[in-house]
């Protein structure tokens, strides 16, 4: 029989992400078959999955921890903001409606069966399900009709843990506060709890991990030190965005209000010779910058606005005059080119927006949305890259006559005249070693052997490492209830 156990935090960003994967890792070189899940998921940075469909980009990091290849099931709730208000609704891998918050709220309890049908096709797989809960069972006034957290165990009847996050300060109020506001039946299905973050000597935390234990009861499976290596893994959370690296190599990226899969930036900041700083809203672009690149964002027209509102459109121009280099992503891409017209108003009103003007290409949205992984060529430097396609649009003109890829033996993407402005819809470029440092060599930075998936590969081991020592796995095993 499959066991179950599900990891949840007393706040969000708690490390539960990390730790699920950590988790799942370990488990693994116990020699255990282990599938991750989500039950819902908010979250622009989504991956393709090998059945056709969208995930958090967190679940598919669990899956390559757990040596699974990602699917939709893993995560059969994905809801990718738009607005401040409203965001696209991603049901087991497709989308079903944009909604605003309070439609959601009404439409999320009849989601339960299909994520039930999406839990249990997983769990038929494996010897154990690690299930990770979103933002914190102690938000009480989101109890009605949840799939993400209490709801979600309650109806599929498995155990919890809870996740206190002891860098941010307060955690036993966070922990004993959750157990004070939960009702009994939600209390009564916390079995544990760790604490995640601690930086110093795990053991000053000791009275303090045992009076979490007296005042609720639950087992304490242990104080995990801060882990140093999670920035060398792909980021899942828009917080966790920063600049890194010293090198030489500037490259720029402005921080988009809706920027999505930003793990894009991640093998580029584990160059030596690179530096990428994140652009914050209200800052200007760097006029000393060798690359611009301009991420996807899930609101291509809305994030467009954003960029002219900032002034970056006026340094941007300014550093194409002083010979640099851009590059744009997907949205970033259809932001690059004169027009982008929504005939159909699937971003917002009907009608068509002026664009950046430095690629001679226009853009119509299209309602149906292009998700694929895609074999791609570099066709200067001829070599290999493993990418996907998680996009709406489609994108002609002039300069897509001089394609710079090659995707499933098809052109790719858009340069102007003299190849120093490109665009193109693929994501994961930059995690293909021979195509990162042969385009990186361009500006200088040296050819150095980096391996960047099994750079990834050491971290997880590392990650396991680290859970095996300070989690009490084999308690948490224990826990985990036969479903």
């Amino acid at each position: 029989m499959t066991k179950a156990i599900m990891i949840q935090g007393a706040g969000s960003n708690v490390g539960k992400s990390l730790l699920v994967a950590g988790i799942s890792r370990a488990l693994v070189l116990r020699g255990m078959s282990v599938a991750p899940f989500k039950p819902q998921n908010m979250s622009n940075n989504a991956a393709v999955t090998i059945d056709g469909g969208e995930i958090g980009r967190a679940q598919a990091l669990q899956a390559r921890a757990a040596r699974r290849d990602p699917v939709t099931d893993m995560n059969p709730v994905l809801l990718k903001p738009e607005t401040d208000v409203g965001a696209q609704v991603v049901v087991q891998g497709q989308r079903v409606a944009t909604l605003k918050a309070r439609d959601y709220g009404a439409m999320k309890s009849t989601l339960m069966p299909a994520v039930l049908e999406s839990f249990h096709r997983l769990a038929a797989t494996a010897d154990i399900v690690v299930i990770e809960g979103a933002g914190s069972p102690a938000e009480i006034n989101l109890r009605e009709g949840d799939i993400a957290n209490m709801g979600f165990a309650e109806a599929a009847g498995v155990p919890v843990v809870l996740i206190g996050d002891i860098d941010r300060g307060g955690v036993i109020a966070q922990i004993v506060g959750t157990h004070a506001v939960l009702p009994d039946v939600d209390r009564d299905r916390i079995k544990g709890f760790a604490i995640n973050k601690f930086r110093g000597d795990v053991s000053l935390f000791a009275e303090g991990a045992e009076a979490i234990a007296r005042r609720t009861g639950w087992d304490d499976l242990g104080t995990l030190p801060w882990f140093d290596q999670a920035h060398r893994l792909p980021a899942e959370d828009v917080m966790d965005i920063a600049s890194r690296g010293s090198g030489r190599v500037k490259i720029a990226v402005p921080r988009l209000s809706r920027i999505a899969n930003f793990d894009d930036l991640d093998p580029l900041a584990g160059e030596p010779d690179v530096s990428v700083q994140i652009i914050e809203a209200g800052r200007p672009l760097p006029g000393d910058a060798d690359l611009v690149l301009i991420p996807g964002t899930k609101s291509t027209i809305g994030d467009l606005a954003f960029f002219r509102e900032q002034g970056w459109d006026i340094d941007l121009k300014g550093h194409v005059r002083r010979g640099g280099h851009v590059i744009g992503v997907c949205g970033g891409y259809q932001m690059l080119g004169r027009s982008i017209s929504d005939p159909e108003g699937i971003e917002g009103a009907a009608g068509t927006y002026e664009g950046l003007g430095l690629l001679d290409v226009e853009t119509v949205m299209q309602p149906e949305k292009r998700l694929s992984l895609v074999d791609a060529t570099h066709i200067e430097s001829g070599t290999d890259i493993r990418a996907y396609e998680i996009h709406i649009g489609q994108t002609t003109g002039p300069d897509c006559d001089a394609p710079w890829l090659t995707a499933q033996g098809r052109p790719e993407g858009a340069a102007s005249p003299d190849g120093r402005i490109l665009g193109c819809y693929l994501h994961g470029l930059f995690a293909a070693d021979a195509f990162r440092q042969a385009y990186l060599a361009r500006f200088g930075a040296g050819a150095n052997g980096i391996d960047y998936d099994a750079g990834v590969e050491i971290v997880l081991d590392a990650l396991a490492a680290h859970v095996e020592t300070h989690l009490d796995l084999d308690r948490l095993i224990a826990l985990a209830k036969e479903i």
